[in-house]
């Protein structure tokens, strides 16, 4: 079971306790991704994620932060889709103060500085270029680019090196200032922690997070197909990689779990 609260100014907090283990998990997810991109943003929630882990107001360099979350043992990461981005730390139940402090800077406070953007930039675009030379990862890409054409949802959630390679820290900050707000956000903590206090625990951790709701909306999309589609892309490896796949239920759709399990039987497993 779990436990959603929404506060007054929109951040939604949801808990689940699991008192089994000994153990916490905290993510904080932005509503935003490389949908809410334009053409010249291309990449750009992807990127700042990047950026969340180099310095902040409070731990200027990104050694400070990793010595903090490697200090505690923790598994920390991030990660981006077309509509999310998250932020996330794994770690003994005894260091949930630490995780939530530590991600919660990360999140409100981050420097965005320039120097450090212009090195990652190439780091980002090393990341592009592997994902492109690995073609179980490549093929989804294909795949999205045929099923939704030139638009947002069919756009490389890394983007492309034309725009990597163009963003300023301007950019950074009006996209960061635009999506990351008290209403685009939601905190999720599982595992071993005392109910009674984490919903002030985190209140007070975002008091200061920035109100409002995203400027960025995330586009419709453009249903343009009316026959079968195919894309061939040929490339010299050991192995052949093929995706068949179709429009189906809306993420929200009470019969996804379904779809999800008849996902299963048609695609898991070798035989």
């Amino acid at each position: 079971m779990f436990k959603k609260t929404t506060l007054e100014n929109g951040l939604r907090i949801i808990t689940a306790p699991m008192k089994g283990t000994n153990t916490i998990t905290v993510l904080i997810l932005c509503g935003t991704g490389s949908d809410h991109e334009s053409r010249d943003l291309r990449g750009i929630s992807h990127f700042l994620e990047h950026m969340f882990f180099k310095g902040t107001v409070n731990r200027p360099r990104a050694i400070q932060i990793a010595e903090e979350l490697d200090g505690i043992g923790s598994v920390y990461n991030a990660f981006t889709s077309h509509e999310i981005t998250g932020y996330f730390v794994k770690a003994e139940k005894a260091h949930l103060a630490k995780s939530l402090d530590v991600l919660s800077d990360i999140y409100k406070y981050s420097l965005l500085a320039a120097e450090e953007i212009e090195r990652e930039k190439q780091v980002v675009i090393e990341e592009l270029h592997r994902d492109l030379d690995t073609p179980e990862n490549h093929i989804w890409w294909i795949w999205e680019r045929l099923l939704y054409k030139d638009q947002p949802a069919g756009w490389d959630t890394i983007g492309i090196e034309e725009t990597i390679r163009s963003f300023t820290r301007e950019q950074f900050v009006n996209y960061f200032e635009h999506q990351y707000t008290s209403a685009n956000t939601a905190v999720v903590v599982a595992g071993n922690f005392d109910e009674a206090t984490i919903g002030d625990d985190i209140r007070k951790r975002f008091a200061d997070i920035r109100s409002g709701d995203p400027i960025r909306e995330k586009p419709d999309v453009r249903e343009e197909q009316s026959s079968p589609g195919v894309y061939l892309e040929h490339k010299k490896t050991d192995q052949t990689h093929l995706v068949l796949g179709f429009r189906g239920y809306s993420g929200l759709h009470e019969s996804k779990y379904a779809a999800e399990v008849l996902g299963a039987i048609l695609g898991s497993g070798m035989s």
